[in-house]
């Protein structure tokens, strides 16, 4: 009798395990109904020159415009994850200052389900000092059902000066 009780609870187990995996499995896809938006790389690297022309502008709340709401900004000039709209415009109020206009020198860009990946080298340039700077950036994009924002953006100035030494390496 423990015999046929046992074995009857490991199948009554085997079954109970078997179908609410299949209701999980069900349940995901019935969840996942979202379409894809097509895009391209072309499209994706556009998106730089968006925000680099509201750079130009020399207003803060053009700048973060760009970015979703909930997203985070990692900046190059400062120690301060900036994670609100005000926290971002806070940073480009100081930014701006500058005039400072990107330039793209390398870039790797990856495409996915309502999201892209483009990261790379950049140059800035700052027009009111004449300053120039090289850096490593990261943008993350999502679109939002009517338009590409930033949901995170790195920056970080090259570790490395140029020197003798280093372009041997």
């Amino acid at each position: 009798m423990k015999i046929k009780s046992l074995g009857l609870y490991c199948v009554t187990a085997a079954l109970v395990g078997c179908a609410s995996n299949q209701a999980t499995q069900t349940d995901v896809k019935s969840v996942r109904t979202e379409s894809c938006k097509a895009t391209s790389e072309v499209e994706i690297a556009a998106l730089f020159d968006r925000w680099n022309r509201s750079l130009q502008t020399g207003d803060p709340h053009k700048v973060v415009a760009n970015y979703a709401e909930l997203s985070i900004l990692l900046p190059t000039v400062s120690n301060k994850p900036r994670l609100t709209p005000t926290e971002k415009e806070d940073y480009f109020h100081h930014f701006l200052e500058d005039r400072p206009s990107g330039k793209i020198d390398l870039r790797f860009v990856e495409l996915g389900c309502n999201t892209a990946f483009d990261a790379g080298l950049y140059t800035f340039t700052f027009a009111k000092t004449g300053a120039v700077v090289s850096g490593r950036y990261t943008y993350t994009y999502r679109w939002n059902g009517s338009e590409w924002l930033i949901t995170s953006h790195h920056s970080s100035a090259m570790p490395e000066k140029k020197s003798v030494a280093a372009s041997k390496r």
